[in-house]
Order: C-alpha cells, then sequence, then structure tokens
C-alpha cells in the first residue's frame, strides 16, 4: 500500500508540476508531434545510411578487422565512403533532439526519472556520434598515411589506428554509448508500464529490445578479453528490435497527444 501511494503521489506532483508550466496544452501537442517527427526521421535516415555504410565497406563486421584490412578498404572507398560516415552520424544525432523534447512531449517534465533518464539518453548519443565521427575526421588521415608509408610507417600507424579504434570506439561509442542508450530505454519503458502514458505492450516491447541490444555488449567485450560468449544474432535482433520501438514511441507520439494520454 505504501509502494501504491508513494507512486500516486508522485504522479500527483507530477501532474501539478506540468500544470504549473507556461508550457500550453497546445505547446506541448505541439512538441509532441515535432518528437515524434524526430523519433521517425532519425530512426528511418540512420538504418538507410547504415544499409548504404553496410553494403560499401561491410560495415558492422569490418569494425573487428585488423588495420591492414580496414584502411585499404577505407582508401578504396574515397570520399563518398567519408561523407557516408558523416550521414551516419548526424542521422543518429537527430536522435538526441527527439529524446531531450520526450518528458515535454509526454507532458512528464516533473518525473525526476525520465528526467534523469533524458541526461543519460542524450549523452548515449553524444558518445554514440564521437564514434562515428572518428571515421570522418581521424581515420581518413590514417589510412592515407598507412596507404603512402613504408613498412615502419604502416607498423606505427596500425597501432595508432588500434589505439584510437578501441578508445573511440569500443569504449566510448559502442560500451559507453550502447550501455547508457539501454539505460534509457529500460526507464523509459518502465515509465510507460507504471504510468500508462502509452500502450503496456510499448514498454514490453522496449524492455525486450534493451534486453537484446545488451547482448551486443559480448561482441565488444571480446575485443579486450580474447574468447569472451558472443552471440551475433542476439546484438542484430536486438539492434534492429531497438529501432522498431524508436519508430513505435515515434508514431504514437504523432496519433496520441499528452492531454488524451493523461
Amino acid at each position: 500500500m505504501d509502494t501504491v501511494s508513494s507512486h500516486q503521489g508522485s504522479n500527483e506532483v507530477s501532474a501539478r508540476f506540468d500544470a504549473a508550466t507556461p508550457v500550453a496544452a497546445g505547446g506541448r501537442r505541439r512538441t509532441a508531434r515535432v518528437a515524434g517527427i524526430l523519433f521517425i526521421v532519425s530512426t528511418v535516415a540512420f538504418m538507410v545510411a547504415a544499409t548504404v555504410l553496410s553494403m560499401t565497406f561491410d560495415w558492422p563486421d569490418i569494425l573487428r578487422q585488423p588495420a591492414d584490412v580496414v584502411l585499404p578498404e577505407y582508401a578504396d572507398g574515397g570520399t563518398s565512403l567519408v561523407w557516408t560516415w558523416f550521414a551516419v552520424a548526424w542521422t543518429y544525432a537527430i536522435l538526441g533532439v527527439a529524446i531531450l523534447l520526450l518528458p515535454t512531449a509526454l507532458a512528464r517534465r516533473g518525473d525526476t526519472a525520465l528526467r534523469l533518464a533524458t541526461s543519460v539518453g542524450a549523452a548515449s548519443v553524444l558518445l554514440a556520434l564521437i564514434g562515428f565521427l572518428r571515421w570522418v575526421f581521424v581515420v581518413p588521415a590514417l589510412a592515407d598515411s598507412y596507404m603512402s608509408g613504408d613498412e615502419n610507417t604502416r607498423t606505427a600507424v596500425a597501432a595508432a589506428w588500434t589505439a584510437q579504434h578501441q578508445y573511440g570506439g569500443a569504449l566510448l561509442g559502442e560500451h559507453l554509448g550502447q550501455l547508457l542508450a539501454i539505460g534509457w530505454s529500460v526507464t523509459v519503458s518502465v515509465i510507460i508500464l507504471r504510468s500508462r502514458v502509452m500502450p503496456v505492450w510499448v514498454g514490453w516491447l522496449g524492455l525486450v529490445a534493451s534486453a537484446l541490444y545488451f547482448v551486443n555488449q559480448g561482441d565488444i567485450l571480446a575485443t579486450a578479453v580474447p574468447g569472451f560468449p558472443v552471440w551475433d544474432l542476439g546484438g542484430l535482433l536486438g539492434s534492429y528490435l531497438w529501432a522498431l520501438w524508436l519508430l513505435v514511441i515515434g508514431l504514437l507520439l504523432l496519433r496520441r497527444m499528452p492531454s488524451e494520454a493523461r
């Protein structure tokens, strides 16, 4: 009973907070539309850019290849490959704006858990952006030096490649970026289940997608811990299901305004 009372009290405080804000119901509806559009645009645009990258650069499988495979392949890709990585990075960055708008779009700006999760989600996008943009600003110079250098130069460049790849890619972009993204989606899913601000099945979909997406951490940890268990299919299914969940969030924000949900 205490838990129920506490939860109800929290909802009442959140409702009073939202009612007291200067953002009118019409403003929240507009914010919900914008957030919904951004969730959809970011997800679809990123999937298109990522598909092009997969077709032209064998991404993401090539991420686990050594420098003598990756750098010549990158150099062969030329300027078009650089722009493809640029598109991958900034289409994903749009998700950060949608995440920041979500508390207002759901009329839950007073929800402490959601506000904290929003900061975590925005940070996850920033870390992913660092991981993606190193392919635009760091890797081209390494690829040029590798292709034009002698054996000693190539050895040095390969070492530099491995260092930046493990730090900017595996650590920041993949490990921390994905963990924070999963933390955001789990929190949002639990809030949906408890508050019914969206259909319950959306919350369960988010939890299942997050759990499967978490499996991809095995592939990342295997780069530092040889022999660490890896289930490639789990990470693949998780990423696609997570993207589907983002699309669902966007569509529901477009169809169902906060005043109706409450």
